[in-house]
């Protein structure tokens, strides 16, 4: 007889290889690797000012590690980080410091001079506007959400813009060549030095830690007024003095006083002798 021999089960799926799960720091330090000199460069298109711009691009991930959470479920961190350093960027504040309230020496290139000059001209939302959608290729909804404008206002801002940018800049007044040159200048490679991405994170924790030292000073404060004042306060009403009434002996200037003889006799000659003023003038009848 022939035996029959029962089939070899399957052999198991090939287990896939587990890549390593970055931690936290290790994110961020890539995000802003990646991130943070080309930042710097837009954000310098958007203020003239490059100590500025890498203030700004640092403050900005200074936020990112503290809401890191919400960050890196983000679908967009590099958006994240961009929107918070342009916000910081185009501060009207700044305009008060020293530091920042001249715009840098123009580029030595005439054709990078008249653009960057030409955007510099432009409202701050007009400015962010045209380089988020010509500079960084974005569509209409995404630069009206990060702009916090509805579509028709940033399409109306986005050619305000364009129009303002081809009459300082004849050979740009075209669309696809604005497109063209505003997106080469904002991708090109960027020469800024930055921080190291740990100092950034280590001063994002102090910063941190400062402002959660000075909340709980300030709590600690007005507990301790609190307390005092309730220690202090009455218990009971306590009646304030009459207006007329003595007090230790001494006589009040107001309310009533007692007459003297020559009060008395005054007060009797005026009832006695009353002054009934000029005679009324009544009308005659027609």
């Amino acid at each position: 007889m022939e035996t029959l021999l029962a089939p070899e089960p399957p052999a198991p799926p090939a287990t896939p290889p587990v890549e390593p799960t970055l931690t936290a720091e290790e994110a961020f330090d890539a995000l802003y690797a990646y991130a943070a000199p080309g930042l710097v460069h837009q954000t310098y298109l958007l203020t003239g000012r490059r100590l500025l711009s890498q203030e700004s691009v640092e403050r900005a991930f200074h936020q990112a590690w503290e809401n890191w959470p919400e960050v890196a479920v983000d679908r967009d961190p590099v958006g994240w980080v961009r929107a918070a350093a342009y916000e910081y960027a185009l501060s009207p504040w700044h305009r008060f410091r020293r530091a920042h309230k001249h715009p840098d020496a123009p580029p030595i290139e005439a054709g990078r001079r008249a653009l960057l000059a030409a955007l510099l001209e432009l409202p701050p939302p007009y400015r962010r506007t045209v380089l988020l959608y010509d500079g960084l290729g974005l569509d209409l909804p995404e630069t009206a959400a990060e702009t916090e404008a509805s579509t028709p206002a940033a399409a109306n801002r986005l050619l305000h813009a364009r129009t303002v940018i081809g009459q300082r800049v004849p050979e740009l007044a075209d669309p696809d060549a604005l497109h063209e040159r505003l997106g080469a200048l904002a991708t090109e490679a960027p020469t800024a030095r930055l921080a190291e991405a740990e100092s950034v994170r280590s001063g994002s924790e102090r910063r941190s830690r400062l402002w959660t030292r000075a909340v709980v000073g300030v709590t600690a404060a007005l507990i301790g007024v609190t307390a005092f004042t309730a220690a202090t306060a009455p218990t009971q009403y306590l009646p304030v003095n009459h207006p007329g009434e003595t007090v230790n002996g001494v006589p009040v200037r107001g309310g009533s006083q007692k007459l003297t003889s020559e009060d008395k006799q005054l007060r009797d000659k005026l009832r006695s002798q009353p002054h009934h003023g000029p005679e009324r003038l009544i009308p005659e009848p027609e």
